[in-house]
């Protein structure tokens, strides 16, 4: 299973500690960082067992499960930019009257409606996730949907493919299987998403490639290799310096 599928299929308290628990160690949700179960791991100069190692790494990689969430793409958390910098003042611990004056609004009671809102926010979240696991039980007609990347730039329609229409379009563009070379470079906008998908499961997470190095790896996958790198940066896949010396996989 791929780590985006990790991410959309954990289960709330999964996500919250931002890892889930296998036989033989602990992926991250956040990067797909592995840490080995039955191994000791060093931290400035301290000895940690692999769950608090976990922990450890989310720290310093992430800072927090809070702080990577409310990155995220607003149609991924649907939240608006107003609520997502009021949330990040709550989660920092400032008081009422000390957001008011940080964000120049109303009053300290108007930051107390802010936080009823987003109560109820809550509190209908909570409602509809009961009410979505109940028709699971129910719908035998619903679609497996591909879960958008984590990293997309903006979330919509384009994203709308189900597991049958991505089977499709990969045997459609990739005829020797998703390892083999790219048939040609998809027209639609949501076909091109499937094929870029498949492409970067050809990148290491958390390696940097030189400029070489990545022309190499996509121009064995289609001889326009330069469009393909393109199209991995528009699409929130791909990261590069300014300079285009170094690109890596977007986390």
């Amino acid at each position: 299973m791929r780590i985006s599928d990790l991410f959309w299929n954990a289960s709330l308290e999964e996500l919250k500690r931002g890892y889930i628990e296998e036989e033989n160690d602990y992926t991250c949700l956040l990067c797909g960082e592995k840490i080995e179960k039955g191994i000791i791991y060093p931290e400035r100069g301290v000895l940690y067992e692999a769950k608090r190692y976990m922990s450890i790494h989310i720290e310093n990689s992430h800072q927090s499960v809070f702080e990577y969430l409310i990155e995220l793409d607003k149609k991924l958390t649907g939240l608006t930019d107003h609520q997502s910098r009021l949330l990040r003042l709550f989660y920092q611990g400032k008081s009422d009257s000390e957001i008011q004056q940080e964000m120049g609004i109303g009053s300290a009671s108007t930051i107390r409606n802010h936080r009823f809102v987003l109560k109820e926010k809550e509190r209908q979240a909570k409602m509809f996730l009961t009410m979505m696991e109940l028709l699971k039980e129910k719908d035998q007609h619903a679609p497996a949907l591909v879960a958008p990347h984590k990293t997309a730039r903006m979330v919509d329609e384009r994203y709308h493919v189900t597991q049958e229409e991505k089977e499709g379009v990969v045997k459609k563009y990739f005829p020797r299987g998703s390892d083999g070379p790219l048939k040609a470079f998809p027209p639609k906008e949501k076909h091109r998403l499937v094929v870029l998908r498949e492409i970067v499961q050809r990148l290491t997470s958390g390696r940097m490639y030189g400029e070489k190095e990545i022309n190499e790896v996509l121009q064995a996958v289609y001889h326009d290799y330069v469009l393909l790198r393109r199209y991995l940066i528009e699409y929130g896949f791909l990261d590069r310096k300014p300079d285009g010396s170094e690109y890596w996989l977007k986390k």
